[in-house]
């Protein structure tokens, strides 16, 4: 059902997303859907889960074990997290913004800063020789880092180009031994 959920926001718009009308695109009663998603904020914040989720796995998986550099794991790394963070077009986004407002939204967005905590130590952690609790702070800094670092992207204080390469450095600075 995340599925077809993911359809509904991409093709029609978070507003558009509703347990009637997800049910009748997945073509299943609402019943169904009630029993999968109690509430739309329920739902909402099963699909932000589900689509971050994804992009860090897959992004894990495309750089993980794949005999690069240092360097280019951290210019990848650097891009990916900047384009992802700045997509304010994507469904990502568009779900978060349907959650504003959201007690769960505060608790679920510091899961997700979590998970790409936990994805910056996995990508990382083969090319450092800083001790596992080390990386895991500074990789804690460099989430913060890029959130700022999109924002300012997305404010227009620096085009793509620069907030990746600013990233990058601050990447590569903070993951090797000091």
């Amino acid at each position: 059902m995340l599925d077809t959920a993911l359809l509904i926001v991409r093709e029609e718009g978070a507003d558009r997303l509703t347990l009637g009308h997800l049910a009748a695109r997945a073509g299943v009663s609402k019943p169904v859907a009630y029993d999968h998603f109690e509430t739309k904020s329920e739902l909402l914040i099963a699909l932000y889960r589900w689509i971050d989720t994804e992009k860090v796995n897959a992004f894990r998986e495309a750089v993980t074990g794949s005999g690069r550099r240092a360097a280019e794991t951290v210019d990848l790394l650097a891009a990916a997290y900047i384009q992802c963070a700045a997509d304010i077009d994507g469904e990502f986004h568009a779900v978060g913004a349907a959650l504003t407002g959201s007690e769960e939204k505060a608790a679920v967005f510091q899961e997700l800063l979590a998970n790409n905590v936990a994805m910056l130590v996995s990508v990382l952690a083969p090319h450092s020789a800083l001790a596992p609790d080390e990386l895991t702070r500074r990789c804690i800094g460099m989430v913060g880092a890029g959130e700022a670092i999109a924002a300012a992207r997305l404010r227009g204080d620096c085009d793509e180009s620069e907030a990746i390469a600013t990233f990058s450095a601050i990447i590569a600075g903070a993951f090797t031994k000091a």
